[in-house]
């Protein structure tokens, strides 16, 4: 799983790149055939607020796709990686449900 880091109008420093990759290598926990993970971190026009969104690509063209804006980097990183997890979580139950449907009642 590649994981790429960028950010537009801000620095970023070290620690905020090591919780972020902290963070996102817990991805193949919850849905195995992640391919890359890009990390966008743009800086807000009045200096204080930014955002943090995060793409997911995996296999078979899914893309999970979550942005989250305040003024606490760290709150942004973690709100956008429990959003990605409840979508990734979401679409392997979906997978799991198509293979193993339920049996029918009479």
């Amino acid at each position: 799983m590649d994981i790429k880091i960028v950010g537009k109008h801000v620095d970023i420093t070290d620690a905020v790149k090591a919780e972020i990759e902290e963070k996102v290598s817990h991805f193949p926990k919850f849905y195995n055939i992640i391919n890359d993970v890009e990390v966008i971190i743009e800086g807000g026009k009045d200096g204080v607020t930014g955002s943090v969104e995060i793409i997911v690509r995996a296999r078979h063209n899914h893309t999970f796709v979550a942005k989250e804006t305040g003024q606490d980097m760290y709150g942004c990183v973690d709100e956008v990686v429990k959003k990605i997890e409840r979508q990734i979580k979401k679409q392997k139950q979906k997978e799991r449900d198509d293979r193993h449907p339920h049996a029918a009642t009479d």
